[in-house]
């Protein structure tokens, strides 16, 4: 098989993994993706995944695979806020939510990390449009600030949420504080109550 055929079948997919590969050719030889990869046709995402190069200089895609090579999961974290612009450092590790184990990947694309909670916490996302006719898995910034409050639990005190420098206009303009307290309340923990309480007498909100 050549790269061409095998590109004309799987490009428009953007990622794949080799179970995907499988599917369409039974008999595929596994060695072509190692030989693909190392004459820079294909990225290696993960094991097992793969991406075709040109989709490097394509905007979002770092996002997207976030979302495809470890699933379920949706970006949240220190990712959402920085999109939002909620804190102002510029994010380098792509952060999600998952409810499969604790885990990181690397690749060309980018670093990314995944952090585990219960299944029935696996809420409070959107689907965000992007190119392609494809969208994104994204916290909502409600969503996105709980995940960051029950997942590091060091930010109890006034000082340390000062030092977040969550965006103040951002909190009072912008923040749905209804919706955060209500999926606040969906966590049933005692612990991010008292967190989110500091947080509204932190923030004046």
């Amino acid at each position: 098989m050549t790269f061409l055929e095998f590109k004309s079948q799987l490009f428009d997919l953007a990622c794949f993994n080799i179970y995907q590969v499988y599917a369409w050719q039974p008999d595929f030889d596994r060695n072509n993706l190692t030989r693909w990869t190392k004459k820079g046709y294909l990225i290696r995402l993960r094991q097992g995944y793969f991406a075709f190069s040109e989709y490097k200089s394509k905007l979002d895609y770092s996002f997207y695979f976030a979302n495809r090579i470890y699933r379920p999961s949706y970006i949240s974290l220190h990712t959402a806020l920085s999109f939002y612009g909620m804190i102002p450092e510029a994010v380098v590790q792509i952060t999600s939510i998952t409810s499969l184990k604790t885990t990181s990947f690397a690749n060309d694309f980018g670093e990314y990390s995944y952090k585990n909670v219960k299944e029935n916490l696996i809420f409070g996302y959107e689907l965000k449009p992007m190119a392609d006719n494809r969208n994104l898995q994204f916290a909502t910034p409600e969503k996105a600030l709980l995940d960051l409050l029950y997942l590091y639990p060091f930010y109890d005190s006034e000082q340390e949420l000062n030092e977040l420098r969550l965006d103040e206009d951002y909190l009072h303009e912008d923040l749905n504080k209804n919706l955060l307290m209500d999926y606040c309340a969906r966590f049933q923990s005692k612990a991010l109550d008292h967190r989110i309480s500091i947080l509204l007498k932190t923030y004046n909100l």
